[in-house]
């Protein structure tokens, strides 16, 4: 018998193509188990326009920053509104890994029909682009909307943004961090704001260090964005939090959570809503019972109708009115602005005057303190009248019924009545108002006229023979209250505005106190009332001048709205007929 031997060669081969066999096996299934995972996540690939309805214009694949990469949103806007509307970011989900901006193209229109402009937005993903790539494209698409509000027909001023999940976490983190420069990255558009003026977050996550063991997917996700697990990139974990930037001047929030999320906890949204409500700033949380990550029935109607109310409570401002004020400030301007959003529409320079009054005719008359002059401006800021060669320091004016005009000059000690030409057709003198010692007078309807005695914490009333017929003296240490301004009203009392503290007083002719606003109350604190006036609801607009801050206050002496001024100090208010 012959016995034949295979060589090792041959054993090899056979071994080679049982180990590349198996090996083909192994990665069939890998490649399976890959496709299989993928089809869970949305892709990035452009998807196919929606029907677009009739009255509604729609704009895709619009490029709004290149850093990094291309990234690029979808606009949809009402055909032939008149006029500008607010405008809704809406930024999708995906595990800051995956998602497409056409998931929320339904909404979008949803939101155009009722009267807004609407962007869907893609940014950068991960692991690509980690921690603070999309927090940076998000703010970048704020600023595109804002730098294009008038191509698109935007109101700048009423920008909203929603999103869910990771979405949710990005909205959140443009309502908190507001104007910061933080996150603006260097896109484009730099020279215009990131802020938005309120934000609808679902399940969004708010502390990332508590996300672990409480989501099922954390341990996956999150390392892939912020470049490692919270034992080795702890720092980003907290950097990355929106919880870490609540502040009282956070955007208005409205969360809406599930009780059965299993990705994003319910209590993430709880903690951000009362740690907002305790630092004072606008916060609501909808809680869905039962419901999970993903709204679906009528858990996804409860939250639609809960966001589309909450951006019509904040955005759709059909009440605004105009106003005008006197900065005394550095910047020494009338402003022309819509209330209470504080939207400026016109400055006009006064050199630090005090005083302001709106015409029937759409042209100002104010006080210009370098000057030595009132003028009149018409809507286009040109002067159509000034007076008077001989005044020395014009604090206050009043366009009265007939033409006249009547100012108050504080360092003569004089309040003149002149007629269009500017010749004096009454006037009443006193070494007791000179020398800076008033402030404010006003021309009553009796054809008397108050006059603030600023220094002695007094209000005056000299009839037209130059006779006081009526003093009102405020309370308290006269060397610290100030009275600036004195309105006789209808029913024939007068209301005066005083400092130290500030307070909005209105007296009967007894001199008796019937209503009062801030003083020593501590529901409403101001430093120095200046200037007041009324809106045609009975609501009061009120300046706090040390306080810098306008408020409106109501006939129950609630602040319904108020606006910080930053560096103005305001002197006088007006609000335009």
């Amino acid at each position: 018998m012959t016995i034949r031997l295979k060589s090792q060669s041959h054993y090899a081969k056979k071994d080679w193509r049982r180990r590349n066999m198996i090996g083909f096996r192994v990665m069939q299934k890998l490649v399976l188990s890959v496709c299989a995972v993928l089809s869970v996540f949305p892709q990035a690939a452009p998807p196919k326009p929606p029907a677009v309805p009739d009255d509604v214009q729609a704009e895709f694949d619009v490029e709004y920053s290149r850093v990094g990469e291309r990234v690029a949103m979808d606009i949809f806007r009402p055909k032939n509104a008149a006029g500008a509307q607010p405008a809704v970011l809406c930024i999708h989900g995906g595990g800051f890994r995956a998602g497409s901006r056409a998931g929320y193209h339904a909404l979008a229109i949803k939101l155009v029909q009722r009267g807004y402009v609407a962007a869907t937005a893609s940014y950068r993903l991960a692991p690509r682009h980690q921690f603070p790539a999309a927090v940076e494209d998000v703010k970048a698409a704020v600023r595109f909307l804002r730098a294009n509000a008038k191509e698109y027909g935007i109101d700048a001023d009423h920008i909203g943004a929603t999103g869910g999940s990771a979405g949710g976490h990005l909205v959140l983190m443009l309502g908190l961090t507001g104007d910061s420069k933080a996150f603006d990255g260097y896109g484009p558009n730099l020279d215009q704001s990131a802020k938005v003026q309120a934000v609808v977050n679902y399940y969004g996550p708010t502390d990332f260090t508590k996300s672990y063991g409480k989501s099922v997917d954390a341990h996956l996700v999150l390392p892939l964005w912020l470049g490692g697990d919270l034992d080795h990139e702890r720092k980003y974990h907290q950097m990355s939090s929106p919880l870490n930037y609540a502040n009282p001047l956070a955007a208005p929030l409205l969360s809406v959570h599930g009780t059965e999320d299993k990705y994003v906890e319910h209590a993430q949204s709880v903690w951000l809503t009362e740690r907002l409500q305790t630092m004072g700033a606008e916060a609501e949380l909808l809680t869905l019972p039962g419901a999970g990550h993903g709204f679906k029935g009528p858990d996804a109607e409860k939250a639609e109708a809960a966001l589309f109310a909450f951006f019509d409570k904040h955005l759709r401002v059909t009440d605004q009115r105009k106003v005008l004020i006197s900065d005394h400030g550095p910047k020494g301007e009338i402003v022309l602005m819509t209330w209470p959003s504080g939207r400026e529409l016109a400055r006009y320079p006064n050199g630090r005057g005090h005083d302001v009054q709106p015409l029937p005719n759409g042209h100002v008359l104010y006080t210009v303190a370098p000057e030595h002059k009132v003028v009149e401006v018409d809507a286009q800021g040109k002067r159509v009248w000034e007076c008077c060669d001989k005044l020395e320091h014009p604090l206050s004016v009043q366009r009265l019924l007939d033409g006249n005009t009547l100012i108050g000059d504080a360092k003569a000690g004089r309040v003149v009545e002149v007629d269009k030409t500017g010749n004096t057709i009454w006037q009443y003198a006193s070494e007791d108002i000179g020398n800076m010692r008033m402030r404010n007078s006003r021309r009553t309807a009796a054809g008397t006229t108050l006059i603030c005695v600023e220094a002695v914490a007094k209000v005056i009333e000299v009839d037209k023979a130059g006779k006081i017929i009526w003093t009102w003296q405020a309370p308290g240490d006269l060397s610290k209250r100030r009275l600036y301004q004195a309105w006789r009203l209808a029913n024939g009392n007068t209301r005066m505005t005083i400092s130290d503290p500030g307070e909005v007083v209105e007296v009967n002719p007894k001199g008796e106190v019937v209503r009062s606003i801030g003083g020593s109350r501590m529901d409403i604190q101001m430093g120095w009332t200046s200037g007041v006036d009324q809106f045609p609801n009975g609501n009061l607009f009120i300046s706090d001048y040390t306080g810098r801050r306008l408020l409106e206050v109501d006939a129950e002496g609630k602040v319904v709205h108020q606006l910080r001024m930053g560096p103005r100090t305001v002197a006088s208010v007006a609000v335009v007929p």
